[in-house]
This record gives structure tokens, sequence and C-alpha cells, in this order.
């Protein structure tokens, strides 16, 4: 900084003048020759000539500065146009979903059904709280389970965490709308007895779905997930080793199932089934496949439906075979970490959803230390 022969008036210059931006702005280029030439470092000192330059060129100066300064905190993407919230999933998500999750038609049939004539047609300037907490408090009145609801509110506040982070809502804006989920209270869960097994599997045995009891048996037999045995590939199963191989389970990471004796005899059993119905089996074919289309299974909806109702236990859940396997675990003395293992839990806290199945072990366990001290 220099003072100038003009009264009180100082000039300051910043750095941020240097050539290059006075050779990028032209006009620049001017002031600095009525005032001074850049100096080193990027800085512009006033030339000895120069110092007697008036307020108007100093004007003219402020003027400058101030452009620049706006063209530097202005924007550096345009606002994107407003659009509602189908028109975000139907062009922006939905595509983005088909390369980044498993089964995206499942997540376009929640949307469908329980988004797009609620609040699908809102804009996003339009989605307060007021409308999310209204259409939360319709789901309700419906009598939709709160685990249930909680997921639509995953979906929701996906689309708008995403519709941020990709310039469609302000940033602030969006943590204010996002929803926070129903509390659940306990975990529900359902064990079934050995009767009860057996109903499911003389109910499956009898149903016309040509696989039915064999899936049902294995997830029995594994505590596997559905959709993993649904989409299970030959090539994943190591009949020698007794390792089924999940190369992409609930959690993102690959898992292995150890199989018991029983669980390979089944798989030799599902092998020549396939047969019957000339299915291949090569390495790298489905274990389960439609005999009419040959194509692996999209769910097994309907034929679990008939199941359950066919063994009078019509509140059953596909789900709840794995928690029975982890409960038959637990009975036979089985610890949280090895149930944590087998069932292929990233965290041990859901596992210790099972620790009530084993109060007779742990009043055993006190005994160890009482046996000790006199």
């Amino acid at each position: 900084m220099e003072r100038a022969n003009s009264g009180s008036l100082f000039l300051h210059i910043h750095c941020f003048f240097d050539a290059r931006h006075t050779k990028e702005r032209p006009d620049f280029f001017k002031v600095f020759q009525l005032i001074g030439t850049p100096g080193p470092g990027g800085c512009t000192a006033l030339s000895p000539a120069r110092k007697d330059f008036g307020t108007s060129h100093m004007g003219l100066f402020s003027k400058l500065l101030k452009q620049d300064t706006d063209s530097i905190t202005a924007p550096l993407v345009a606002a994107k146009p407003a659009i509602t919230l189908a028109e975000f999933f139907d062009t922006k998500y939905y595509p983005h979903a088909e390369s980044t999750r498993k089964r995206p038609r499942v997540v376009g049939q929640t949307f469908d059904k329980h988004m797009r004539a609620s609040i699908g047609a809102l804009r996003f300037d339009e989605l307060d709280n007021a409308a999310l907490d209204s259409w939360v408090r319709d789901q309700v009145k419906r009598r939709y389970l709160p685990g249930t609801i909680n997921k639509h509110i995953f979906l929701v506040n996906r689309l708008l965490n995403l519709a941020r982070r990709w310039g469609y809502i302000d940033q602030n804006t969006c943590e204010e709308r996002l929803i926070k989920r129903l509390p659940m209270g306990d975990y529900k869960q359902r064990f079934l007895t050995t009767d009860e097994i057996g109903a499911i599997l003389r109910a499956a045995q009898a149903d016309r779905h040509p696989f039915m009891y064999h899936i049902l048996k294995l997830l029995i037999l594994t505590g596997a997930r559905s959709g993993e045995a649904r989409l299970a590939r030959w090539c994943d199963i190591d009949l020698h080793k007794r390792i089924w191989t999940v190369p992409v389970s609930k959690n993102g990471r690959a898992r292995r199932i150890v199989l018991s004796g029983a669980a390979v005899d089944l798989l030799h059993e599902i092998r020549e089934r396939n047969g019957l119905y000339h299915i291949s089996t090569r390495q790298g074919e489905y274990v389960f496949q439609n005999p009419r289309f040959r194509r692996p299974y999209n769910c097994f909806f309907s034929a679990w439906e008939r199941i359950r109702q066919d063994a009078r236990l019509p509140n059953v859940r596909i789900h709840d075979l794995r928690h029975t396997y982890a409960s038959l675990l637990i009975n036979k003395g089985a610890s949280l970490y090895e149930v944590q293992k087998l069932l292929g839990h990233f965290h041990i806290s859901m596992t210790e959803r099972y620790a009530h199945l084993m109060p007779n072990t742990l009043a055993e366990r006190v005994e160890i230390v009482a046996g000790l001290v006199d």
C-alpha cells in the first residue's frame, strides 16, 4: 500500500490483481495504467508520475473492484429448475438407483404406491415440514406398521439428501425437512417351535411350487436370508468345503455361510430336482430357477402366503425362519459371537437381540465366580 498525494485518500490494491488478471480484464489494465504498474509478487505500486490522479480515477477503480468481487462470489453453478418430487425420482434418482442398488424395481414400486399420489406432485419448495408430517400421519391412520413407515421415511430422506447434493434444494433447508423415524419399541421376533417347523415343511411339500419345500428347508438349516437363497449360484457353493459364499450380503459385504451335513445333502437333492426339470446346474447357473422361464424367481411371496395359510400359521414371516435358526443355536449352547458369525451380522448389536434366549446360561455363568469365593 502507498499513500497518494490527494488529501487523506489511501489506495489499497490487492495482490489478486496480478498480471494475468489484468490481461483477462482490459478495463482493469486501463486503471493500472492510470495508477501504477504491477510490481513484484503481483502487487501494484503507485508510479510517482501517477500519484496526482484524481478521485474520479479512484471511483472508476472502486466500480470495477465491486464488479469483479461480485463475479468471484457469484455461484459457480446456475440454480437448478424447480421440479416436483416425482420428476426428480423419475429423471434423476431412479437412473441412479439402477446402477447402485440391487433391486431398483422394488424402490420404484415403493415410490409409486406410497409417495407418487400423495407428495409426488409437490415441488421441493412446497415440500415443507407440514406436508411431510401430514404424509406420515396418513400412513399411521392407515394402520401401517412403524417399521414399514420408517422404510418409506428412509426413502424420502434419501431423495431429499440427494436433491441437496445435486443442487436442487438448499442445504440448510434440506436438513430442516428430514423426517424423524417413528419409535419402534422392542424388536418383533417370532420363533417357531419344532411342531411349527414341521407344519411349515409339510405344507411346502404339498404346495404346487416346484422348489418351495427345498427353499424353506435350506433357510431353516442355514439361517440365510430369502434373497440370498433366491440369488444363489452353483459357483458360490463349495459342497466339498461346505461353504456357501454370498458375494454381496445385506450390509454390502461378502459373507460365508457354513453348511451342515444336512444342508449339503439338501443341495445334492436340489441339483437332482433341477435335472428333472431339465434345468442346467453349471457353475454360473442359479440354484433356484423358474422351470418355465429358466430365470431366477423374483420373489416367493405368493407361494409363502399359500404355505403359511395351509400350515395355519398366518402371522409367520419368511424372515422368522432366520430368527428360528438363531434361537435353535442359542438354545443348544452357541455363544452370541458364534451366532453373529453364522448369521453374518456386521455388528454384534444385531445379534444381541437374541440375548434374552439364554437366561439359563447366564445364571450358570455367575456361579463360576460364586464358586471361587468362600
